[in-house]
């Protein structure tokens, strides 16, 4: 069994991608024993209206995956009445968490509305999701300059918070091995492995961050669900670490209050 926490629905703004019709994706996910799917919408990247957006999502995982497709809404603390946004993913939709794009909305990580964002979620009980990349630099379509995340406030911001619960999607190459160790020690703070890249990737993330603090996330339909299964097949983990990768971790996190 396997709980992926990186998973999309919507449309990426630049092209379309297999599996980006809400039907198709539920049907690969369980296809490849995905029994839980942590979902957010690339309609939240760029369309000013997070109200429509989180609700479209909302409905979305209650057609194509009722009990098993969760919704993670967006919130942007730069946008006035970002609080009622918070409150309508918690309370109307009953969302588990939200997911936040500070380079495509434009925040940095020191910012006093990104840290009031974090106490408000973490008062609510809500898993948030950082997402600290989306794709290659190098494939970023030129009219769309993006800001790199500067990854450092993470940890004054967590061991602020000891109620925060932080996943960090797509932290490779954003967050140094270094400090991933010291965020995810400081904190409930929990990483993926969507992005990590070559033979062994999983090996060598795990000399920084531990096993139970590493969750399975694929970035699908962005990425090939197959490729972060291979990563897995190929890290020679221990039945343990592997149960625990695969599902355990994500099922703890979500019942922990």
């Amino acid at each position: 069994m396997i709980v992926d926490t990186n998973v999309y629905l919507g449309r990426w703004p630049f092209r379309r991608l297999k599996g980006d019709e809400p039907a198709e994706l539920a049907a690969k996910l369980q296809g490849k024993d995905v029994r839980t799917a942590w979902a957010g919408s690339f309609d939240a990247l760029l369309h000013r209206d997070l109200v429509a957006v989180n609700a479209r999502l909302a409905d979305d995982c209650t057609r194509h995956g009722k009990g098993w497709l969760l919704p993670f809404g967006t919130v942007n603390p730069l946008l006035p009445f970002w609080e009622e946004d918070l409150r309508r993913c918690h309370e109307e939709h009953q969302m588990p968490g939200l997911r936040l794009y500070p380079a495509w909305h434009g925040y940095a990580l020191d910012r006093p509305a990104f840290a009031a964002l974090l106490k408000a979620a973490s008062e609510r009980g809500l898993v948030v999701q950082l997402v600290l990349k989306l794709e290659d630099e190098r494939t970023v379509h030129p009219l769309l300059r993006l800001e790199p995340v500067n990854p450092v406030p993470l940890l004054e911001l967590v061991a602020a918070l000891p109620r925060l619960r932080l996943v960090l999607l797509n932290h490779a190459g954003v967050v140094s091995p270094e400090l991933l160790r010291k965020v995810t020690e400081a904190g409930q703070v929990y990483a993926d492995l969507a992005t990590v890249e070559g033979l062994g990737g999983v090996a060598r993330l795990l000399q920084s961050v531990a096993a139970s603090r590493l969750l399975f996330g694929s970035h699908y339909p962005f990425f090939y669900l197959e490729s972060a299964l291979l990563k897995l097949r190929e890290a020679g983990l221990e039945p343990a670490q592997d149960r625990a990768i695969r599902s355990g971790n994500a099922q703890r996190l979500l019942r922990t209050p």
